[in-house]
């Protein structure tokens, strides 16, 4: 099942998100000081291409003062209308019955989008990312 909704999430908007993501993480990438921003859209982008089946947990271990204020300067410069872009179309998907569950997909992707620092994306059948080291 998950298979097919991520099939049917990347024909209705998963590959354009992803590379809006994609892009957003290479003009990050460029701007030196936003390196770490960039990283973290290359792992939403990601995410946001195959997102069932997967979520989003805390890093272990904490992620200190740093992230803890890009994540600041991240919700006020972009992370804001990143949400609202995704509440938008989360809305115009749930209008139909098959739309209902990329309607969810969308709105799971709020908090990665919100504060990218400090996240981590794993497996829904190992939700614990110190399995992962």
């Amino acid at each position: 099942m998950k298979t097919i909704l991520n099939l049917i999430w990347l024909i209705f908007g998963g590959f354009w998100l992803a590379m809006s993501y994609f892009l957003a993480g290479i003009l990050c990438c460029i701007l030196v000081i936003t390196i770490p921003w960039g990283i973290a859209s290359f792992r939403i982008a990601g995410y946001a291409l195959w997102p069932f089946g997967r979520m989003v947990v805390d890093k272990p271990g904490g992620t200190g003062v740093a992230s803890a204020v890009g994540n600041i300067i991240w919700i006020v410069v972009a992370g804001i209308w990143i949400v609202i872009g995704h509440v938008t179309t989360a809305i115009a998907m749930a209008v139909t019955i098959i739309g209902i569950p990329l309607a969810i997909a969308n709105l799971k992707m709020i908090p990665v989008s919100l504060m990218p620092l400090g996240k981590e994306i794993v497996p829904t059948n190992r939700p614990f990312a110190s399995n992962y080291r």
